[in-house]
């Protein structure tokens, strides 16, 4: 940990170029998965039903952010972060070429029997996107925190910093990967996207040493303050590659012979056992009064994690076809890709990121606290579904509407988010007891998985039990209502946090 300056240290900015390329790849996959599921089959695609296609996509991110806790869990106990990430990234690259895999093989008339292997390519990559994920988020987001001692106030800078490598790569994936698969070929972008995991690969592996000993398995014996992955390391961490590789397989091959009632069983035993797993880890690392007061206030924040997500995650399910159908994007003779759409949040991030982070500090003893930004964060998402319901009720096929909506509406979501997101995991890393700090960051990231799983089932679920609701009036109520109710429970929260601002 670097402490002797005011400067960051040099393991942030490796970690920064780690997560970049990561975000490239994640957010690239992202902006293309709804679009490539719902286009027709002579067109490389599945030729899936709308609300099919969001049902697919709400598993799917949802499910990304569910395996951080298995993955913080394995961290913390066993190999460590570094390795950790080695093995995420490495899976997910492979992850990204089964998904342009899938639409390789594609043949225009190829019959039944190649949509079903097509299938089956495209669920082997998602598989192994989402335990890659499982390996790789929560721990590079823990060894950032690591990097900083305790009260350390370069620490909810270095997460803003942190922050904007995770939107610059969010930023420029959706003009390459989204210009290559929606221009060229599907391959092509997804390919490109395996290609920027790789290279993240690459960096972490030749800027490892500026991270010192940090990201260690807990018997690991040091023999000087840099340490680096070695021989036995590195066949640990390709057992592990392997060994997902191989289980993701089988799962795939296997789930579908099963009967719906046998997967429905398995589910609720893994989703059992895994609470269950969960609470133990926390008891037994959990003392005192002041723990479990912190631990009582991350709960609470979760909750209302899973309010501001599932409205604001929107953007690459319903935003999304919103841009393809119903938004005018002809300029002149050029026509801008639906997918381009996604980069706008994260422009907006590496141009507003630095701004908010002066303004914390600059506001100083009016700085608001944790939950007063949280209830920020969900006004400003509410706000920017009011603007979405007004664009809703203007558009239709025959009346396409203008970009500037969904460009303000993105510009109030993410002015949100960044009341929220940097802020939350800069909590997290304070509030959790220290030999459970990756755990919690995987619980932080379950209740952002289940967000994203409503997000995309939401449309669904309307339909069924609130037929005739408007989903973006829903979410305004929604989100403005677990806004005032935080607002309300910011000062009893605030206790709860016992000095963590």
């Amino acid at each position: 940990m670097d402490t002797s300056s005011k400067r960051h240290p040099k393991g942030l900015w490796v970690l920064f170029f780690t997560e970049m390329w990561e975000r490239f790849s994640y957010y690239g996959m992202r902006a293309l998965l709804v679009l490539y599921l719902t286009t027709s089959i002579m067109n490389g695609g599945f030729a899936y039903a709308e609300n099919h296609a969001l049902e697919i996509y709400g598993i799917f991110t949802g499910l990304v952010y569910l395996t951080p806790i298995l993955g913080g869990i394995i961290a913390d106990r066993f190999i460590g972060q570094r390795k950790s990430v080695f093995i995420g990234g490495i899976v997910m690259a492979m992850g990204q070429a089964a998904m342009a895999y899938s639409e390789y093989i594609a043949v225009p008339g190829g019959g039944e029997a190649i949509q079903t292997l097509r299938e089956f390519w495209l669920f082997i990559g998602l598989g192994l996107l989402i335990l890659g994920n499982g390996f790789f988020k929560p721990n590079i987001s823990t060894m950032v925190g690591r990097l900083y001692a305790e009260g350390d106030p370069r620490k909810d800078s270095a997460f803003t910093i942190f922050y904007m490598g995770i939107n610059l790569g969010a930023f420029l994936a959706p003009f390459i990967a989204g210009y290559l698969g929606e221009s060229v070929g599907w391959a092509w972008g997804f390919g490109s996207v395996s290609v920027g995991m790789v290279l993240g690969v690459i960096w972490f592996w030749l800027e490892q040493g500026k991270l010192g000993t940090i990201g260690f398995g807990p018997k690991r014996q040091f023999k000087g303050e840099v340490e680096k992955l070695n021989l036995r390391d590195w066949g640990e961490v390709w057992i592990w590659v392997l060994a997902i590789a191989g289980f993701i397989f089988l799962f795939v091959k296997t789930w579908w012979i099963m009967p719906e009632a046998v997967t429905s069983w398995i589910v609720r035993i893994v989703a059992l056992g895994a609470i269950s797993v969960i609470a133990y880890m926390v008891i037994k690392n959990t003392t005192g009064k002041t723990e479990w007061s912190r631990i009582g206030a991350i709960l609470v924040f979760c909750f209302f994690n899973i309010f501001f997500w599932s409205g604001f995650e929107q953007a690459g399910g319903t935003f999304n076809l919103f841009a393809r159908d119903l938004t005018d994007r002809m300029i002149g003779s050029f026509e801008i890709n639906a997918s381009w759409f996604q980069s706008v949040n994260a422009a907006l991030i590496v141009g507003l990121a630095p701004v908010f982070s002066m303004l914390w500090i600059w506001l100083g003893r009016l700085n608001p606290n944790t939950p007063v930004k949280f209830g920020l964060g969900l006004s400003l998402l509410a706000i920017g579904f009011v603007v979405m319901f007004m664009a809703d009720t203007k558009a239709s096929p025959d009346n396409l509407v203008s970009p500037l909506w969904l460009v303000a509406v993105y510009l109030l979501h993410t002015m949100g988010e960044l009341c929220l997101s940097p802020i939350g995991l800069s909590m997290i890393s304070k509030l959790s007891p220290p030999k459970i700090t990756s755990l919690m960051m995987g619980l932080w990231f379950g209740s952002t998985a289940l967000a994203n799983y409503l997000a995309g089932a939401l449309k669904s679920i309307l339909e069924t039990y609130l037929p005739g609701m408007n989903l973006f009036l829903f979410l305004v109520i929604t989100s403005g209502s677990a806004a005032l109710l935080m607002f309300l429970i910011s000062p009893w929260l605030k206790k709860l946090m016992r000095g963590i601002d």
